[in-house]
């Protein structure tokens, strides 16, 4: 009861530092809307127009209001595209959604996969060469990957798409449309893909070469017992956990990624709507953006509380 307890007081705890730093840190950005939008176009505006202009787009909300608004779900008005803040994260949101969900269950699964061979195959070449590989590929920013992906598959060879996530006006078939946005979607998701799936590798190897030394796999080789079976059905589902503890943090990271990855490939999802509205100084944009993702990693973590125990029962008795 106490450790539930302290549990809710902590997350509470963290809600609502992350409101109070989605209201402020925001206001640390250097320049304004007005200048944002106005001092690359044509248009030249005099002085009292300038003055006007931001003092209507000034932000001069309080904290208290700031927060009823979070409360009652009011996002407000996007400055920069001058529509409903929900509208258009419920148009972009569905777009990270695939590709955060699609990256993260490929690279969890190939990611275990490897790492259970490549520990039961310990000393070999096998192992040598993919731990080399996996500690290479762990150091390389989601940004040169996407790069030399982009440059290579969709500038050189011209095999895939270099933007968007759809053919736009299309008369596509259901079937047609689901292969075009899966089309749209391999050089972002291969990103990521490739980003994540070296640390998964790693950690799952180093926690079933443990596992590997317990008694009760000795015991299961003694008895004859098929090495699959004693892979995955014996060592590997005790190497499960550390890779759920992991999987909180790990979604702070893909958001992140996210940013990167979808603006290089100027895929609509939440990371290119973010950029733009920080490119153009949209306060109420970005504070909602930067909110409810940080809220989204937040509910993971309170999710992966209550997982953790019906993983492994020892975390309750404990």
């Amino acid at each position: 009861m106490k450790q539930k307890s302290f549990t809710v007081i902590a997350y509470t705890t963290a809600l609502l530092i992350l409101i109070y730093l989605s209201y402020a840190l925001p206001k640390c950005l250097p320049g304004d809307f007005v200048t944002a939008m106005y001092s690359c176009s044509n248009v030249i505006l005099t002085q009292q127009q300038e003055t006007q202009l931001k003092e209507f787009y000034s932000d001069n909300e309080d904290f208290k209001t700031y927060l009823f608004r979070v409360i009652t779900l009011d996002l407000g008005y996007s400055h920069a595209f001058l529509a409903p803040i929900w509208t258009l994260i419920k148009e972009s949101l569905p777009w990270t959604i695939l590709l955060l969900g699609g990256a993260n269950v490929i690279s969890l699964v190939a990611g275990f996969i490897i790492g259970v061979e490549t520990a039961w195959r310990k000393g070999s070449r096998f192992e040598k060469n993919t731990v080399g590989s996996m500690t290479v590929l762990e150091g390389f920013p989601e940004i040169a990957t996407g790069v030399i992906l982009l440059a290579v598959f969709a500038l050189h060879l011209q095999w895939f798409p270099s933007s968007g996530a759809q053919v736009a006006y299309s008369d596509f078939t259901m079937g047609e449309r689901l292969t075009d946005i899966l089309y749209h979607l391999a050089l972002p998701l291969l990103t990521l893909v490739i980003a994540y799936i070296p640390g998964t590798a790693l950690l799952v190897r180093n926690t079933m070469i443990m596992v590997l030394g317990e008694k009760y796999i000795l015991t299961a080789k003694s008895k004859g017992l098929p090495n699959i079976r004693i892979r995955y059905h014996h060592a590997a589902r005790n190497a499960i956990l550390p890779l759920v503890t992991r999987i909180g943090l790990r979604m702070a990271f893909m958001i992140t990624g996210a940013l990167v990855v979808e603006t290089i490939h100027s895929y609509p999802g939440i990371g290119t709507l973010l950029f733009t509205a920080i490119g153009t100084r949209d306060l109420p944009l970005i504070r909602a953006i930067v909110l409810y993702s940080s809220m989204g990693v937040l509910m993971i973590n309170l999710l992966l509380e209550f997982v953790y125990p019906i993983i492994d029962p020892r975390i309750k008795d404990a």
